[in-house]
């Protein structure tokens, strides 16, 4: 008998692709996926990959659990998902977030992902300091939702632990690794430093970028992604090429035309834009922060996140050592094979398959 899992997401930036690619993984094996997708609704070329997956999309208009006003907001979202999930009558609902768990009554195993989460994310951005009370009601829900799932997934051994750091006691959270598959690109002549990603969040830090961009005036430095949150947070580049949101044709030819990716994040709980980049054969220069370390460690250059000075020294003779970056580049392509969408999808089979018999057990 087959499945229909729900499983919700965001469409503005790496949850986006998780979720697609966790869909389609689904409706590969033979069961069904449909996605919740909160916040800002999907672009035309995300609305049509789901659709050419065979992926129903479901646009709820709820807040996202970072832009949600109060408490009573999140709530609000956790009871409307609980009362799609029976209307859908779903026998696995997949969160993005535990903060989603709320207090509602739910009509099938949830699975919660922690993808990233705030109080993670002021711990890593601001260290010991007090949160403001707007992140500690959205911490209490991510604990709740912590205790409160079926089961709890995070990308990373160092997600997990960040989590287990912050909201102890938890129960166990299992690692399961995200996965992609490597994309054929045709490299011409390689040249300049990429980096992607959500420019706008502040942990992903790409002001150091951008200051280490003034000080190799000589090297090309371009960024994709986009510079506006929904939620309000901005920023400006001075130094670097920005290269706007590309759909994902124009990201695979800004792969295939760089020579380095570089990733100065204080913050994250995986990367897949790292993990894009190494499949596509980049040499890969990243801040050294434990997520980082454990996925890619022996395979990438490691550098203070806030030493602009370094990033700019290390990446201008990087660029002009075309052997070096070719053997960089080969270890990361090997390296990116641990991270597969053929294991991604056989774990979250098992994951699935566990919480679903564990269910009709119970039963």
């Amino acid at each position: 008998m087959s499945l229909r899992v729900l499983i919700t997401t965001d469409a503005v930036g790496g949850v986006w692709v998780y979720a697609l690619a966790l869909a389609r993984g689904v409706v590969a094996r033979g069961d069904e996926a449909e996605l919740a997708v909160l916040g800002p609704a999907p672009g035309f070329e995300q609305s049509a990959a789901a659709a050419c997956a065979g992926v129903s999309i479901h646009l709820t208009g709820l807040p996202l659990d970072w832009t949600a006003q109060t408490h009573e907001e999140l709530e609000d979202a956790a009871r409307a998902l609980a009362g799609l999930a029976t209307t859908r009558r779903a026998d696995l609902v997949q969160l993005h977030t535990p903060a989603l768990l709320g207090r509602a009554r739910w009509p099938a195993p949830v699975l919660a992902g922690l993808h990233s989460c705030v109080g993670t994310w002021w711990v890593a951005m601001r260290g010991s300091d007090p949160a403001p009370e707007d992140f500690s009601w959205r911490m209490a829900a991510v604990s709740h939702g912590l205790i409160a799932a079926d089961a709890v997934l995070a990308p990373s051994r160092a997600m997990a632990a960040a989590a287990h750091t912050l909201y102890s006691p938890l129960r166990d959270i299992r690692i399961v690794y995200n996965g992609s598959d490597a994309v054929p690109v045709q490299p011409g002549a390689r040249d300049g430093i990429l980096a992607a990603g959500r420019l706008w969040d502040e942990a992903k830090n790409i002001t150091v970028l951008d200051r280490a961009a003034a000080l190799m005036p000589d090297v090309p430095v371009s960024a994709a992604g986009t510079l506006a949150g929904p939620h309000g947070a901005n920023i400006t580049l001075t130094n670097i090429r920005w290269l706007g949101a590309l759909a994902q044709a124009e990201m695979r030819a800004a792969l295939a035309s760089a020579a380095i990716f570089a990733s100065p994040a204080r913050y994250e709980p995986f990367g897949l834009a790292v993990l894009e980049a190494a499949q596509a054969g980049l040499a890969l220069v990243l801040s050294d922060i434990p997520t980082f370390r454990e996925l890619w460690d022996g395979a990438a250059i490691f550098l203070p996140p806030e030493d602009a000075s370094a990033w700019a020294d290390t990446l201008r003779r990087l660029h002009a050592a075309p052997d070096l970056r070719t053997r960089l580049g080969e270890a990361a392509s090997m390296r990116a094979t641990r991270y597969s969408a053929a294991r991604f999808h056989a774990s979250m089979a098992a994951e699935h398959k566990r919480l679903t018999q564990r269910a009709r057990h119970a039963a």
